[in-house]
């Protein structure tokens, strides 16, 4: 019975404000949020996860989200491990947020 009012606003509050501080497009977290509020349901997680993995990062050169990403947490939902299904989600939404924080570099 997760909903988005019980996921720490806080936390993609402030993350949010790093985003747009560089400009750029905040989907990407508002997807994680409704992973985290939904977790119970593995087949939405599933979808929202599969959405982020078509989102391009130019910054990785690849996707938010990586398909092995993906699976390991659909495959520890569906075995009952929602605590490390959110650590591993929580720690894609960092990585995602901190490339967001870096500043960019010289090209060559």
């Amino acid at each position: 019975m997760s909903d988005e009012n019980s996921v720490d606003s806080g936390k993609y509050q402030a993350l949010r404000r790093g985003l747009r501080s560089r400009r750029r497009d905040d989907h990407g977290l508002d997807l994680f949020r409704q992973a985290e509020a939904n977790l119970s349901d593995v087949r939405q997680v599933d979808r929202i996860l599969l959405e982020l993995g078509r989102c391009y990062n130019p910054l990785t050169n690849g996707p938010i989200v990586s398909l092995a990403t993906r699976r390991q947490i659909v495959e520890l939902l569906e075995g009952g491990k929602t605590a490390e299904a959110r650590r591993l989600l929580n720690e894609q939404l960092l990585l995602y947020a901190e490339i967001g924080d870096r500043e960019p570099g010289p090209r060559v």
